[in-house]
């Protein structure tokens, strides 16, 4: 004869209180095994191994109807599985999305109104986020005169928010989503493209030839970047080849826009450099570069990228310009 335990027993073996068994068998989920003649239940060992399965499927969330279809063979442990973990899934996206709404508010003055922008702005579909930065491009880039590629470049920066984001990309799509519709800020990042490509010399930046002259120059810098990273000694022959590249790249870029070619003077541009110099110190205080900056610095963020960082710049500049002076 098979061993039956108490319902004491029971409990003690899985965990669940005595009157969660009971409640379980009233309900038809787990029936005793059988009864003692003073009406006691007990249970043997497969019933108790089918409460240890109620008790893991309950703290995992699903119903009692759910839970008797599996152990009636109705529908498999599998099938149950896959339901519960997209509903699981579901509600930590909603979770996520109600954590960075609560640190945005948390961190901002923020009025009832705009609370429940954010919810919204959390809860967009990637078809409603597309829409939203189409309109905002479209807008900056209205009556620019220049090559039809360089918009086309610009309208490609935007964000793509990951299916299972997290609080920090949440947050800084919060923010795009909010300065992308904000007046001030799409008027001033419109004046600045206006004013820089309005002219002879802008629209010539803006050409496919440029672009492609700043794509090579770019590649460059990577180059450097990483030798950087990589511990490369800034008096060694290798740092000193990528410097003098970069100066050369650097050359040709001004050639394009000026005519002038001067290597010396490009070289002696890296030599010179001040991480606290004349020259940061303009760059920063142009509205709509740090406008545009903001803007990418948001993207890179949610598409999970390299933030613009304009400390480690200043470090390969330095590295480069230290890797020239050698060679002077």
């Amino acid at each position: 004869m098979k061993d039956l335990y108490s319902i004491g027993d029971v409990a003690r073996r899985t965990g669940l209180s005595v009157s969660a068994i009971r409640f379980y068998a009233d309900e038809g989920v787990v029936a005793p095994t059988g009864l003692t003649e003073g009406g006691f239940r007990r249970y043997d060992v497969l019933a108790i191994a089918r409460l240890e399965l109620v008790r893991t499927l309950r703290d995992l969330g699903a119903g009692l109807d759910d839970i008797r279809r599996v152990l009636a063979a109705e529908t498999t442990l599998h099938d149950l599985a896959v339901t519960h973990l997209r509903l699981v899934e579901d509600q930590l996206r909603q979770f996520r999305a109600r954590r960075a709404v609560l640190r945005t508010i948390v961190r901002q003055h923020t009025t009832t109104e705009q609370v429940s922008l954010m919810r919204k702005l959390v809860s967009m579909s990637d078809d409603d986020r597309d829409r939203l930065i189409n309109q905002f491009w479209e807008f900056v880039t209205d009556g620019l005169d220049v090559h039809p590629s360089y918009v086309e470049r610009l309208h490609s920066r935007r964000p793509h928010l990951p299916e299972e984001p997290s609080a920090e990309q949440l947050e800084a799509w919060i923010e795009l989503a909010e300065i992308v519709q904000d007046e001030e800020f799409r008027t001033a990042l419109r004046d600045f493209f206006h004013r820089t490509f309005g002219t002879e010399q802008g629209k010539l930046m803006a050409s496919p030839e440029m672009m492609a002259r700043v794509e090579r120059h770019r590649q460059l810098l990577l180059e450097a970047q990483a030798s950087h990273q990589a511990g490369v000694p800034a008096d060694s022959p290798q740092a000193r080849d990528i410097a003098e590249r970069v100066a050369a790249g650097s050359a040709e870029l001004t050639a394009a826009m000026t005519g002038e070619h001067d290597v010396g003077r490009a070289r002696r541009s890296i030599v010179e450099f001040d991480r606290n110099g004349r020259a940061a110190q303009s760059l920063a205080n142009v509205t709509g570069l740090k406008l545009l900056t903001r803007y990418h610095r948001l993207v890179a963020t949610v598409n999970g990228t390299a933030k613009p960082d304009p400390d480690r710049a200043a470090a390969i500049r330095e590295w480069m310009a230290a890797a020239l002076r050698q060679g002077a």
